[in-house]
């Protein structure tokens, strides 16, 4: 009984330092590793989340539940697109489609409930699989093909309906960028006005899905400590994807870049809606 007593002892403390941390002898090396493994990550995913204006869903959360939960790594990551929309729109706020952006906003409001009802339906993976066939195949259409469709002036319904389905995107699976992506890539916006316009989306949509985790008691200490321990590399990465921004991706080579960050996602979506 002696034993066995122990041995529960032991599991609780196991269990105790898993869910409070490492002990005082240990906290140093574990603390400090974790730590910079998450400020790697932050950093990489804040370069091209401010270089191209999207694609650090791919990269943040999904590395960063490698090592810290993902009910931290989640909130911590939407904190994250907050500071880097609000710098963005802050630097180049000259460079904002501001109308476009209101109307992609507006319509992402009527997606995400639908997006939500996918989270608790039985075909959440094969709507997965659609979406994903769908962005990849008009990115690869757009590289391959001789002429990518294009989009001479502002369309109303293409805006409404990128929104839309941003909203489901992000509700569902926290991917709101590849629709909007995709109406920006068809009405030839400059690598500036992609950024900043994207941001301006953003901003807002990170700041109710913020909310919405505060409300769901999700935005715990943990989540504030690794969000301010971040800061200083976020800022760094920040004004390093705004260099490549503007001096290395102009016109058709941007464009490029941003099809084959579209395909990359129908990918991984891909992947994700069968390993599941």
């Amino acid at each position: 009984m002696l034993i066995i007593h122990g041995l529960l002892r032991l599991n609780e403390w196991s269990t105790a330092a898993t869910i409070f941390g490492p002990t005082r002898r240990q906290a140093g090396n574990v603390i400090e590793a974790t730590t910079l493994y998450v400020l790697l990550i932050v950093f990489f995913a804040t370069v091209i989340r401010s270089a191209f204006g999207f694609g650090e869903a791919l990269i943040a959360v999904p590395l960063l539940a490698l090592r810290i939960p993902v009910e931290i790594a989640a909130p911590l990551a939407v904190l994250l697109s907050i500071t880097v929309a609000g710098v963005v729109v802050a630097q180049d706020w000259r460079k904002i489609h501001l109308r476009n952006a209101g109307w992609l906003v507006a319509s992402t409001l009527f997606g995400i409930p639908l997006g939500l009802l996918l989270l608790t339906s039985g075909h959440q993976q094969a709507v997965k699989a659609a979406l994903a066939i769908i962005i990849a195949a008009f990115s690869i259409y757009s590289l391959l093909g001789r002429k990518p469709p294009e989009l001479k002036s502002d369309s109303r319904t293409w805006l409404l309906g990128c929104g839309f389905f941003a909203g489901i995107l992000g509700g569902a699976y926290g991917m709101n960028g590849p629709p909007l992506v995709i109406y920006g890539a068809m009405r030839r916006w400059s690598a500036q006005h992609f950024r900043a316009t994207l941001q301006a989306y953003f901003l807002p949509a990170s700041i109710i899905g913020m909310a919405g985790y505060w409300l769901a008691g999700l935005w715990v200490p943990s989540v504030t400590h690794y969000y301010l321990v971040s800061l200083p590399v976020v800022l760094a990465a920040i004004l390093l994807g705004r260099a490549m921004n503007q001096r290395l991706l102009h016109g058709e080579r941007f464009l490029t870049y941003i099809h084959i960050g579209l395909v990359a996602t129908g990918v991984v979506l891909l992947v994700q809606s069968f390993g599941r």
